[in-house]
């Protein structure tokens, strides 16, 4: 059984808001393409590629067995694939576990979305909830999180200037993030003056509709040298489920993130969460769910206080611009894990983080952060 799982290469396409010149399928070979070239590695059943772990939607590519229709552009003809129909960050967390075990040496992990190609972002994620009791009702990813959020705010006492306050710091992030769909700055008068959307939410407190890929080669610590002198440890990973129905909770609850980073803390020897990372990432595709999940995680007590302090600039709180700056919701996660990937690995250009050691990495999917997961990385 292998010790530890390293990231030998990352490839991520810039993220847009409507990818009209690429197929899904062209958006994961021009990912594949890269690693491929970083690192050497060759699809050889014997020492190179046999297994591929993709992540994708059936709703948004708009066909069932989505995989399907990218096994060519992954590489996984006539090699094992297998799809994760969630945030991708439980792809590289599949793609661990395969490692771990000692079932693979090596792992291409690849994700994509293209929200752009649907009608209504909305109408897909209505498909998320129960057919008989709760579509009809409109539900979707939005109006159900303008609901956490107002209960959030009204358990928080968190204000609508600290939140123009995240999108502001994203956005300033954002500008330093080739990758990031949306650099134009804002001012605090900007967000408070958007579009109210979903009471409580306005426009610019909601992630833009986004198109990308990103790609991943994992490797066990025997042959990591063989792809590259520059390796990113994988050393923790928890994710936990809440309840399907939203009456069965309070939407303030984080039990379930609690217990995804507790799992991810312990396998990576974590102690004090709040002082032992250098960098944090964090989905966050509407602004009211970064401090919320902040607390969730451990980094602070009390995330409206956080926000004043300064804890996102302190902290180093989603560098990448997180989330918010626009990615697509089944990558969030991974491209989270690039983020800190990247920033370990020191290439991380003008938002570089110097020294930088361990990062954590977070996902969410789901209504209202049903599912969460939490990646520990590290560097020698």
């Amino acid at each position: 059984m292998a010790n530890r799982v390293a990231i030998c290469a990352v490839a991520q396409l810039p993220f847009e808001s409507n990818m009209w010149t690429k197929r899904f399928q062209e958006m994961c070979f021009d990912v594949v393409e890269p690693i491929l070239k970083q690192t050497g590695v060759t699809f050889d059943m014997n020492k190179g590629i046999r297994n591929v772990v993709t992540c994708s939607d059936d709703i948004f590519d708009a066909r069932t067995i989505s995989d399907n229709g990218v096994t060519d552009a992954v590489g996984a003809h006539y090699r094992g694939e297998e799809k994760i129909a969630m945030d991708g960050l439980n792809a590289l967390g599949y793609g661990m576990a395969s490692v771990l075990s000692g079932h693979d040496d090596v792992i291409l992990v690849v994700g994509h979305c293209k929200e752009s190609q649907s009608e209504s972002r909305d109408s897909c994620t209505n498909l998320a909830y129960d057919p008989f009791y709760c579509r009809p009702l409109g539900m979707d990813f939005m109006n159900v999180a303008a609901m956490q959020m107002r209960a959030y705010m009204a358990k928080s006492g968190l204000t609508e200037e600290q939140l123009a306050k995240v999108v502001v710091n994203a956005r300033r992030n954002a500008a330093k993030n080739p990758f990031a769909n949306c650099k134009d700055l804002v001012s605090v008068d900007d967000v408070l003056k958007s579009e109210l959307v979903c009471d409580p939410m306005r426009a610019l407190h909601a992630y833009p509709v986004s198109d990308g890929a990103v790609a991943f080669l994992l490797c066990n610590e025997e042959r990591h040298k063989e792809f590259t002198d520059n390796p990113v440890w994988l050393t923790g990973f928890g994710n936990n489920m809440h309840s399907y129905f939203l009456g069965d909770r309070d939407l303030t609850d984080m039990s379930n993130l609690q217990k995804a980073a507790a799992r991810a803390f312990k396998m990576a020897g974590v102690k004090n969460p709040a002082q032992d990372f250098d960098l944090y990432e964090i989905n966050d595709p509407y602004a009211y769910q970064l401090p919320m999940w902040l607390e969730g995680l451990g980094i602070c007590d009390k995330g409206p206080a956080f926000i004043d302090d300064g804890g996102l600039e302190k902290k180093n709180v989603n560098i990448s611009g997180g989330m918010l700056a626009g990615n697509p919701i089944m990558i969030g996660g991974l491209a989270r894990a690039a983020e800190a990937a990247l920033q370990l690995r020191g290439q991380a250009g003008d938002r570089q983080i110097q020294g930088a050691k361990k990062a954590l990495a977070h996902s969410t999917t789901g209504a209202a952060g049903q599912f969460q997961s939490v990646l520990v990385l590290e560097k020698d």
